[in-house]
């Protein structure tokens, strides 16, 4: 059992200690025979190995080229035809193998050792803060946005807390496309499980957004977009479903618009269901104790406002309990009990249950057609360019 979060503090310690490469070796070895650690990939040691390689002979290339031209030139010229000769033909050959077995030799070790003591120290700094520690975790079964896009989704190095709520902190990766078109989309996020499922809402951190526009993988209607008081619009766009205008002002009080600003102004933000996730695009599981110290930093100064949150209900949910046929007003059993009372029953205020009406639930979402325009201008200049077409309108232009 693991002491609760709210009692430890902040120890970065077993990120940048001393360890012991005896203890790191025994401690993949546990993981290994356990099942904790994920299995190494064979594409991973490839690609490694590949690196290793092409720096090897960008550096020492001409070196290389050179002994193995010498030989040959020997085994030509000199002792040609000879038993002597032959083994000079192998001596380049033997050359090459020698180099490809220790660069992918040394890929395996630095592949593996690298993960070995990168998992204890950040086991190490689960356990020193009251979490746990898991390697990996396929297609996290997660709401948020980023969760359902592409392919081969996998959460790595994922550090989990259960007190005072439930909190994942987790690197992600997801492909999208095939072959040479596919794309591997790097995030880092940091989930808190909430008491109450509230309006799907989205926070998009105008300092880290890109070139043109959102850096989010969803783009959402604008008639949701929400203005607030303050400086917060000059942090961040705030999307809410529409008629859900006031339950967003009373979910985002100037305090809690001040906390946001404070402590994840660089940050995306999405509640949606009985979440909040907090997003970027760099990894949050890191050796970096300024990243941790930073990220536990917002966390904790969101977590006191959370309670607010979870006292919030959806007045529509009420009317529909309204609508539906009560078993007092409808006769039968229940309504002749009722009526038999010897004194008026008093109209209970019901308060409304914990929930989100349908229309609340999630986002419009809005086809991005800037970005469709732009790549369907490139995809047309291009075929122009292939089909020697633009030179000729090119030249009729100017020739007037």
């Amino acid at each position: 059992m693991t002491t609760p979060l709210s009692s430890l503090p902040f120890d970065a310690r077993p990120l940048v200690e001393p360890v012991d490469r005896n203890v790191v070796r025994a401690y993949v070895q546990r993981l290994r025979e356990t099942g904790r650690a994920p299995k190494t990939s064979g594409a991973a040691i490839a690609v490694m190995a590949t690196v290793i390689g092409v720096i090897f002979l960008v550096l020492f290339g001409n070196v290389v080229v050179g002994v193995i031209g010498a030989f040959w030139q020997l085994s030509q010229n000199g002792i040609g035809g000879s038993p002597a000769g032959f083994l000079f033909t192998l001596v380049p050959i033997l050359f090459v193998a020698v180099i490809a077995g220790f660069v992918v030799f040394l890929a395996i070790r630095l592949f593996r050792g690298g993960s070995g003591e990168r998992w204890y120290r950040l086991d190490r700094f689960a356990q020193a803060n009251g979490m746990t520690w898991h390697a990996e975790a396929l297609a996290p079964p997660l709401p948020g946005m980023i969760f359902g896009l592409g392919h081969s989704r996998r959460a790595s190095d994922v550090l989990r807390g259960s007190d005072p709520r439930f909190v994942e902190f987790a690197n992600y990766r997801y492909t999208t496309g095939s072959g040479k078109n596919q794309t591997t989309h790097q995030w880092g996020y940091v989930a808190v499980h909430l008491s109450t499922p509230l309006p799907h809402i989205v926070l998009d951190a105008l300092g880290n957004n890109a070139l043109f526009g959102s850096n989010l993988p969803a783009s959402f209607d604008k008639e949701q977009h929400l203005s607030l008081e303050g400086d917060f619009d000059r942090f961040f766009s705030l999307y809410c479903p529409r008629g859900y205008e006031s339950d967003a002002l009373y979910l985002f009080t100037p305090d809690i618009m001040a906390r946001f600003i404070d402590n994840a102004a660089a940050l995306d933000v999405e509640i949606v269901d009985d979440w909040l996730f907090l997003y970027a695009k760099r990894d949050f599981s890191t050796l970096d104790p300024a990243t941790w110290a930073w990220l536990f930093a917002a966390v904790a100064a969101l977590l006191d406002k959370f309670a607010q949150w979870e006292r919030w209900r959806d007045d529509r949910l009420a009317g529909a309990a309204a609508a539906a046929p009560l078993a007092g007003s409808v006769g039968g059993e229940a309504g002749a009990a009722a009526a038999a009372l010897p004194f008026a029953a008093p109209t209970a205020t019901l308060r409304p249950p914990p929930g989100v009406a349908p229309q609340g639930r999630r986002l419009t979402r809005r086809v991005p057609w800037g970005t469709i325009v732009v790549f369907a201008g490139f995809v047309l200049f291009w075929l122009l360019m292939q089909s020697g077409l633009l030179g000729g309108i090119l030249s009729s232009l100017f020739s007037r």
